[in-house]
């Protein structure tokens, strides 16, 4: 199949999972309580896959241009998250008392927003490379697609909105990683620069979004799943590479 017919069906899942996400908050009687677990399995895989198969390929690309690069992205979250969204957090959040204003809940969203345009990016930039480093960067944003849904739909309704409302920014999550899919995809010979830009988007969500609120979490369990995280990507990579 075509690299980019391919990254527009799973760049679909993908959001697919933001919407589940949300629809896992909407519905009263639903455990949440796994859903910690998918985020420290995230982290371990979103980091060892920025860190040991997207930077070292965009370096191949871009060459020193690529390290400048993946620090812009990096920072381009870090801006967004301490200016526009400075109350954010990645994980669970149903503080009512925090989020007050309705204003706080769409900077939250807009965020987010952009974080996910990312995701999309990173899928069609790495089937652009090679097939294997689309599926483990598909598989990296994947694991952390459906704590993101429920995330902003927690937050929304700790803002005050509606649960339509709040289902309704888990689908915008959803349409802006696709959007993310069809902007690489429209601009494929610019991968040099969508690549690293995507690496240090993922570095920022899993060091510094996501490691955080699994150091939140008392006891060694939930450490122990970023290790598993970080194994599950190590794996993957050495059964590739046997056949």
């Amino acid at each position: 199949m075509h690299p980019v017919i391919l990254s527009l069906l799973l760049g679909l899942t993908a959001a697919a999972a933001n919407v589940f996400g949300g629809a896992i908050i909407v519905q009263k009687n639903w455990d949440r309580s796994y859903l910690r677990y998918f985020i420290a399995l995230g982290a371990g895989f979103m980091l060892a896959t920025a860190i040991v198969e997207v930077f070292p390929a965009a370096l191949e690309l871009n060459g020193k241009n690529a390290a400048f690069l993946v620090l812009v992205g990096y920072l381009i979250i870090h801006f967004f998250e301490h200016t526009v969204t400075p109350h954010f957090h990645f994980g669970e959040e149903t503080h009512t008392d925090e989020f007050v204003h309705a204003h706080k809940g769409y900077s939250i969203l807009l965020g987010l927003t952009i974080h996910t345009f990312f995701d999309g990016i990173a899928i069609t930039a790495g089937f652009l490379v090679s097939s294997w480093l689309g599926w483990i960067i598909f598989l990296a944003i994947f694991l952390h697609k459906i704590p993101e849904g429920f995330t902003i739909t927690s937050v929304m309704l700790a803002s005050g909105q509606s649960r339509g409302v709040a289902w309704a920014a888990s689908m915008l999550l959803g349409a802006a990683t696709f959007a993310g899919v069809l902007t690489m995809a429209l601009f494929k010979h610019q991968v040099s620069y969508g690549l690293p830009l995507a690496a240090g988007v993922t570095i920022y969500v899993a060091a510094s979004d996501l490691i955080p609120e699994v150091n939140r979490e008392p006891g060694a369990r939930m450490a122990l799943v970023v290790f598993l995280g970080v194994g599950l990507m190590f794996l993957l990579d050495h059964l590739v590479h046997l056949h």
